[in-house]
């Protein structure tokens, strides 16, 4: 009886190691994207290694502002793996935030990466959302030198709130974090999403939406 209970314990840790058994760190030195390769993967197929030179982890540029002239007064400069093909299979990628005096990167989400910001010049005005049903905003005023990070799926802005221009580094733990961001996927999706639904959840008149949508 011992036996049989002995060995049903031994399958059933063999089968837990199966099952939990993953990837999570790269298996070979580097991965190279290879955005042309033919194989579809979820990433990027890697490169030849033989083809594979300095220029594939080297990205300059960073040190240059963005152009803030839009509606929003802000410029995110992303350093991706689309950007970057050394970052393919690393988890990891950065960007650079310009903001234009009072400019904002609207409420955004990343659906794929944490994200942590450091202010390198102005004074930034930072926040998250919680998920329902809380809908906490935690949110905080941030000035050269300091850090913040936002978690992983949550809405998030920041925003300018000097009379100078600021920039921010922000690291992202995804090679492609991807970005969504809430108003132009609500209300500049293709095709529209019906503008009566839209007037229902936010609890206002069809022309509302209409004239918010004609913006997008």
């Amino acid at each position: 009886m011992a036996s049989c209970y002995l060995s049903l314990v031994l399958i059933m840790l063999i089968t837990c190691s199966f099952a939990s058994a993953s990837d999570n760190s790269p298996l070979q030195d580097f991965c190279v994207a290879d955005p042309n390769g033919p194989v579809l993967v979820n990433g990027f197929a890697c490169k030849d290694a033989k083809f594979v030179g300095v220029n594939d982890f080297f990205f300059s540029g960073l040190h240059l502002m963005g152009n803030t002239s839009n509606a929003v007064g802000s410029r995110v400069t992303p350093v991706t793996v689309a950007q970057l093909p050394g970052l393919n299979t690393l988890g990891i990628s950065m960007a650079r935030i310009d903001f234009a005096p009072w400019g904002i990167n609207p409420p955004h989400t990343h659906p794929r990466a944490t994200e942590i910001l450091t202010v390198i010049e102005g004074c930034i005005e930072v926040g998250f959302v919680t998920s329902n049903p809380e809908n906490r905003l935690i949110s905080k005023v941030l000035e050269k030198g300091d850090v913040f990070v936002f978690p992983e799926g949550l809405v998030h802005f920041q925003r300018n709130v000097g009379n100078g221009y600021a920039v921010a580094i922000v690291g992202l733990s995804s090679q492609n974090p991807g970005v969504i961001t809430v108003a132009n996927a609500v209300f500049g999706a293709k095709p529209d999403i019906p503008n009566d639904l839209l007037a229902k959840a936010f609890q206002v008149d069809v022309k509302v939406v209409d004239q918010i949508q004609a913006k997008f």
